[in-house]
């Protein structure tokens, strides 16, 4: 069977063919990463071709735009456009993408952002997205990609978790001290279950795209899901959303699903562990330009961390009975800093 990369839509069941792709057949190698400024140099990109991935995913805050003028959000994404470092790996690979706050247009910005319809049809452009494209006639930019061959299935998920998100609650004064972290707290979480990240219109197409067949199924999320409470910016601010989305795994019996997340600025591994389903992994590659001078305490971390600017990798050997799939982190200088590896079979709901 050919392969074939296809959109997946809200209100449509419509299945529209992507331009060109830069392999064939479904991807063994799939390179992701987030957190890279306009104003500095990304080697990074460079040592990420080297690997040869078949797709690079932009997992979020993939130039620093935190403006309200429009004009300056075009100028910063020029000049990621204008990297030679950039334009060599878009060369030799393909490009998908998701944003996070600070491409989106302003830092731990949710719904309220003023801009985020002009925001959208930018960061749309930039990433040349088709004009007939699905992604462009509903609100927000999440979308997915369906690949199959030979009877394997991948679909690659990017969320939105911006567009529709409801405000955090910030910490103020002496409240944002907690004995168990030794820094101030940001936020804390929403407690009432009308709160929402993604918003009911990307809930249902979610729920349809979990309906499909698929043996894996890549999550993109800008913003960590399988962390523990931090008190900064993750899915475990919204504890009833990321509850809906187990819930919601559990409901469809969707089998492979795996995130792939960014926003902290360091890389590390996470499993979230959930009566009934089986382990959800997320790997956080977030250091394309940015570095932290320290990684959160989480009770969920089975890797990591690694603070170097650094890169994401999923290696998928698709040849055998049960597919191996790898989960590595790169550093700067090549180094392999983090591997772990499961087999699909573990990403599967028992009979």
């Amino acid at each position: 069977m050919s392969n074939r990369l296809f959109f997946a839509t809200t209100a449509l069941f419509l299945l529209s063919q992507l331009p060109i792709l830069a392999q064939s057949g479904l991807p063994s190698r799939i390179a992701f990463g987030s957190c890279g400024s306009q104003e500095r140099s990304m080697p990074i990109l460079d040592t990420a071709r080297n690997f040869q991935p078949d797709y690079f995913i932009w997992l979020g805050d993939n130039i620093y735009g935190d403006t309200k003028d429009m004009a300056v959000l075009k100028a910063k994404y020029a000049q990621l456009a204008a990297k030679p470092e950039f334009q060599r790996l878009k060369k030799n690979t393909t490009f998908l993408a998701t944003w996070d706050d600070h491409d989106y247009g302003w830092n731990d910005s949710g719904r309220h952002y003023a801009f985020k319809k002009q925001s959208k049809n930018i960061f749309l452009d930039f990433w040349e997205e088709p004009k007939e494209s699905p992604r462009r006639q509903h609100d927000g930019i999440y979308t997915s990609y369906y690949l199959d061959e030979n009877g394997k299935r991948l679909q690659i998920i990017l969320l939105d978790n911006r567009t529709f998100r409801d405000d955090l609650r910030l910490y103020r004064g002496e409240l944002s001290r907690d004995a168990k972290f030794f820094y101030p707290l940001d936020y804390y979480p929403h407690e009432i279950s009308d709160s929402t990240l993604l918003g009911e219109e990307q809930w249902k197409w979610l729920e349809k795209e979990f309906q499909k067949p698929a043996d894996l199924r890549i999550i993109g999320s800008g913003t960590q899901f399988s962390i523990s409470y931090n008190g900064y910016e993750a899915w475990a601010n919204f504890p009833h959303e990321q509850k809906r989305m187990l819930e919601l795994i559990k409901k469809t019996k969707a089998n492979g699903v795996l995130f792939l997340t960014g926003d902290v600025h360091y890389a590390e591994i996470s499993v979230l562990k959930e009566n009934g389903l089986y382990p959800i992994y997320d790997v956080t590659a977030s250091g394309i330009t940015s570095t932290w001078h320290f990684a959160t305490p989480n009770e969920n971390r089975i890797e990591g961390p690694v603070m170097e600017n650094h890169f994401g990798l999923l290696s998928i050997n698709w040849n055998q009975p049960d597919p191996s799939i790898k989960m590595e982190v790169y550093d700067i200088r090549g180094n392999q800093r983090i591997e772990h590896t499961i087999r699909l079979s573990e990403l599967t709901f028992q009979k």
